[in-house]
């Protein structure tokens, strides 16, 4: 019996414990399976995400108030509920919670710190080319609500739509894609 203990142990040493029990009669090991990844890479990964949500629990909260305003119209130059504009939207958002955004997309484009969008994150400014997937200027913005594998869904006032959740996959998004931009960590300045 004792052999049989040694061995498994050895063995879930070689793949890493992360528990290890014992009892007169019988022996625990518990062994974790994780992918192998780089150290540095994972631990800022970690890191980043987990200080990131932890001091800065509010960005459920700008999520929330902005899906209240789903269907309200689509206003240009709007910046209250009888009317939204994207700028207007996200910033009437931001707003509520202490953070100052300019009143347009392309300025907007410029507060915070750029996100590449593998590291996209709930909260997040997301930026797009205005009607014309040719241009080279930020002309729409929304904010991103739900990052599920290189799935993002984001809620913005859309010109024909008003109030209302996209993807960036969906081809009219994906071809006029310019970045993300996080704004969020200005909240823990606050």
């Amino acid at each position: 019996m004792l052999k049989k203990v040694l061995l498994t142990a050895c063995f879930a040493v070689s793949f890493g414990i992360t528990q290890a029990q014992t009892n007169a009669e019988l022996a625990m090991v518990t062994v974790d399976m994780k992918p192998v990844v780089s150290a540095d890479k994972a631990a800022a990964t970690q890191s980043e995400s987990a200080s990131f949500y932890d001091n800065i629990p509010i960005v459920s909260d700008v999520i929330g108030f902005a899906k209240k305003h789903l269907s309200i119209r689509y206003r240009s130059g709007g910046t209250t509920p009888k009317g939204f504009d994207c700028s207007g939207f996200t910033r009437f958002c931001f707003s509520q919670f202490g953070i100052d955004l300019p009143h347009s997309s392309a300025a907007q484009g410029n507060v915070g710190l750029k996100v590449e969008r593998e590291f996209a994150k709930p909260g997040d400014l997301i930026f797009f080319k205005g009607h014309s997937s040719g241009g080279s200027r930020i002309g729409h913005v929304g904010m991103i609500t739900e990052v599920v594998g290189d799935q993002i869904k984001f809620i913005h006032s859309a010109w024909g739509g008003g109030i209302r959740f996209d993807y960036l996959h969906a081809d009219y998004y994906r071809n006029r894609f310019m970045g993300i931009r996080r704004v969020a960590r200005l909240m823990a300045e606050k």
